[in-house]
C-alpha cells in the first residue's frame, strides 16, 4: 500500500469530496495561491478555482460566521483556522450559532460545516500552540474529531465533510509530516470508533493526536523490559468510544492517559471519570495516571517547549508508576 504524509491525506480528502460534491468549498486565510500556512491546500486553487478555494480577510469570527450561514443555506464549507488558538476569536460562531442550530430548530435546519484547526506544540510560541479541544467537547451539538495517522486523518475528514452536523477537526502541526499507509481508493471512518494502535496486556495507554506516536515509541522501549502496553487512539472525542476504552482497562487493570492539553478539565479527566463510574473501576490495580503539558505559558525556546509537553520519558515513567 502507498505511503503518504498527513498533509497529503488531508488535501486528498478535501479534493475528493470537492470533486464528488459541488456544494463543498474551502475558506481561510492564505489558502489559495499560498497553499495555507502549512501547505495543506497547495495546488487546490489551480484545480477548483477561486470561487471554491476562497482566501478570506483576517477575521476568524467573520470567517466562521459566514461558514455557518452558508451551511444553513445548503453549502458545505470547510474552514481552515490558521492556528487553533484563533478559535477563541470565533468561539461565538461555533458555540452559540453552529452548535445550537439543530437543537433550537428541532432538526429542521442543519449546519454541515467543518472547521479545521491546527493545534499543538511546534516551535510557534505561546499564541500559536494551544490545545483547546476540551473547550469544545463541553459544547453540545459539536462533533470533535482528533485523529493522528494519515489513514485516520483522511477517513475521518471525509466523514466530517459528509456529516450534516458541525465538526471541529483538530490536526496536530507535527502530524502533517508523519507518514503512513493510505489506500488509493476512497474510504470513510465512522465517528465514535476508537482504534487500538497496539495490543497489550499489562497497561492501557489512551493517547490523542501526536501523542499517539510518542506512546507507541514508549511502548516499544517498555517491551524491551518485558512490559506489554496497549495503545488506544480515541480518534473522536465527541462522540467518544467508551466501550473500547472500558474493555481495554478491564483487560489490563491499569490506565495511563496522554494528551498535550493541560491537565485540569482535559479529556483525560473525562476519561478518568468515565472509568470510575463504570464497572472497569473494580478492575483497576493502580490509580489512573495522566501525562499532560505542564500548566505554564508555552515557551518559545525549543528546549523549554520540550520540557513542558508530554515526552516518551514521562510516558514511560507513568507506565512504571501504575505497575
Amino acid at each position: 500500500m502507498r505511503v503518504i504524509t498527513g498533509r497529503e491525506a488531508i488535501r486528498e480528502a478535501m479534493s475528493e469530496e470537492m470533486r464528488n460534491d459541488p456544494k463543498v468549498f474551502l475558506m481561510g486565510e492564505d489558502i489559495g495561491e499560498y497553499g495555507g500556512a502549512f501547505g495543506v491546500t497547495a495546488g487546490m486553487v489551480e484545480e477548483f478555482g477561486t470561487k471554491r478555494v476562497r482566501n478570506t480577510p483576517i477575521s476568524e469570527l467573520g470567517i466562521v460566521n459566514t461558514a455557518v450561514g452558508a451551511a444553513m443555506l445548503g453549502s458545505k464549507p470547510i474552514v481552515e483556522v490558521m492556528f487553533m488558538d484563533f478559535l477563541m476569536l470565533a468561539a461565538d460562531a461555533l458555540a452559540n450559532q453552529a452548535a445550537k442550530v439543530v437543537g433550537m430548530y428541532a432538526g429542521q435546519a442543519s449546519v454541515p460545516m467543518v472547521c479545521r484547526a491546527p493545534a499543538g506544540a511546534a516551535g510557534a510560541g505561546a499564541h500559536h500552540t494551544q490545545n483547546l479541544e476540551s473547550w469544545f467537547v463541553n459544547i453540545p451539538g459539536l462533533i470533535v474529531v482528533m485523529p493522528s495517522t494519515p489513514y485516520d486523518l483522511k477517513g475521518l475528514l471525509k466523514t466530517s465533510i459528509q456529516s450534516k452536523n458541525p465538526v471541529l477537526f483538530v490536526e496536530h502541526k507535527l502530524g502533517y509530516r508523519m507518514t503512513g499507509e493510505v489506500p488509493e481508493e476512497e474510504y470513510t471512518i465512522p465517528f465514535g470508533v476508537a482504534d487500538t494502535k497496539r495490543e497489550g496486556k499489562d497497561v492501557t495507554i489512551i493517547a490523542t493526536s501526536y501523542d499517539v506516536f510518542k506512546s507507541l515509541d514508549a511502548a516499544k522501549l517498555l517491551e524491551e523490559e518485558g512490559i506489554d502496553v496497549e495503545v488506544i487512539d480515541p480518534r473522536t472525542l465527541v462522540p467518544l468510544d467508551k466501550e473500547t476504552i472500558i474493555e481495554s482497562v478491564k483487560k489490563t487493570g491499569r490506565l495511563v492517559i496522554v494528551h498535550e492539553a493541560f491537565e485540569p478539565c482535559g479529556i483525560g479527566a473525562e476519561i478518568s471519570a468515565m472509568i470510575v463510574n463504570s464497572d472497569a473501576f473494580y478492575y483497576l490495580d493502580a490509580p489512573i495516571q495522566r501525562v499532560t503539558s505542564l500548566g505554564v505559558t508555552m515557551p518559545y525556546s525549543p528546549v523549554l517547549e520540550k520540557a513542558v509537553i508530554p515526552s516518551v520519558e514521562r510516558i514511560i515513567e507513568a507506565v512504571k508508576k501504575v505497575l
